[in-house]
């Protein structure tokens, strides 16, 4: 039962960060690639949308690793309080930088929102980066099973040190380029030219920083390569990140956005999901003492209430599914910018 659970919330987590992922990529965006009003409201309305609908997504997964690990999250969130502070500060000023550009007609209250909501964006993805950098890594969970570190550490491990912000630059260069293909499946004209060449331009900067963190994370967690051999669904998932980075190459060189924007979308599931595959049945490791690692099987809630929990979930995800369904198909289309 924790085995389905662990792989519920993995998956909640995956679709999170490919639909939230192309928003925040948007946002980091919007202040560079629109040089008009009127192309600014462009981006807006191409992901204007989804946005609020696709953090949703972040507050299921929490509650769901609640309610099936709650070990994990009391464990996880008092050991990263302050970097969760500061992600619910980002959150909202994301919020509130989209709502009130448009309350007050003034270049300069304009330009500060507009600039509020491409750096709380580009640093949202930083601090995901860095969450899934200390995830792979590990954290000093000791015997009393919690652990407290720096929020930088040059020479680490901390929240922030060489490798997780090595992690998190990886992540924003790759959800850029996610928001960049969405901006190119989603607009025309000056706009959808310019998101296109920052695909191009950030697609190989991602590559090339894939490789470099994959090396890296071989380099600081060995153990999660070394079974690699061992489990051949994560071999599966490695492929399907192969698969959809071809996709995405594919689609860019042949100008179909929506086929760059789904291969894409398969990179980020698929690197995510062979991770947690590779990790499992590993929640947060220690890097003092293997045995006090949160894992599923001293993490997970009672077998009871995991059951009772499958009666309900399904119907969650039901309602989720019906509504970004309706909300893809209300908005398909191009956006276009207005006054």
């Amino acid at each position: 039962m924790g085995t389905l659970w662990y792989g519920i919330v993995a998956s909640m987590i995956g679709v999170y960060v490919v639909l939230d992922g192309f928003d925040l990529g948007a946002g980091v965006l919007h202040r560079f690639i629109a040089q008009t009003e009127s192309e600014r409201r462009q981006v807006l309305a191409a992901f204007g949308p989804y946005w609020d609908g696709n953090e949703v997504w972040l507050l299921a997964a929490g509650g769901t690793l609640f309610f099936a690990f709650p070990r994990a999250y009391a464990v996880g969130f008092s050991g990263f309080y302050l970097p969760l502070m500061l992600v619910l500060w980002l959150l909202v000023l994301r919020g509130v930088s989209i709502e009130f550009r448009s309350h007050h007609e003034s270049a300069l209250w304009t330009l500060f929102w507009d600039s509020t909501l491409s750096l709380s964006s580009g640093l949202l993805a930083v601090v995901f980066g860095a969450a899934l950098g200390n995830i792979i890594r590990g954290v000093p969970i000791d015997a009393s099973g919690y652990f407290s570190m720096g929020f930088f550490e040059l020479h680490g491990p901390g929240v922030l040190d060489g490798y997780t912000v090595l992690v998190g630059a990886f992540t924003l260069v790759l959800l850029t380029t996610h928001g960049a293909l969405f901006l190119s499946w989603k607009t025309e004209g000056p706009v959808q030219t310019r998101a296109r060449k920052v695909a191009r331009v950030a697609g190989g900067l991602a590559l090339a920083l894939l490789v470099v963190a994959t090396v890296a994370s071989h380099l600081v967690q060995p153990a999660l390569f070394a079974v690699m051999g061992s489990r051949p669904l994560a071999c599966v998932l490695a492929g399907v990140a192969a698969l959809g980075i071809a996709a995405a190459v594919v689609g860019i060189v042949r100008g179909r956005d929506l086929l760059a924007f789904l291969g894409s979308s398969a990179t980020i599931v698929g690197i995510l999901a062979a991770t947690a595959a590779l990790r499992y049945p590993i929640l947060l490791p220690s890097t003092i003492d293997p045995s006090q690692s949160i894992a599923v099987h001293n993490a997970a809630a009672g077998e009871a209430g995991l059951a009772a929990g499958l009666w309900w979930w399904p119907i969650g995800l039901v309602l989720a599914c019906a509504y970004f369904t309706f909300l893809f198909h209300r908005f398909r289309g191009k956006a276009r910018g207005g006054h």
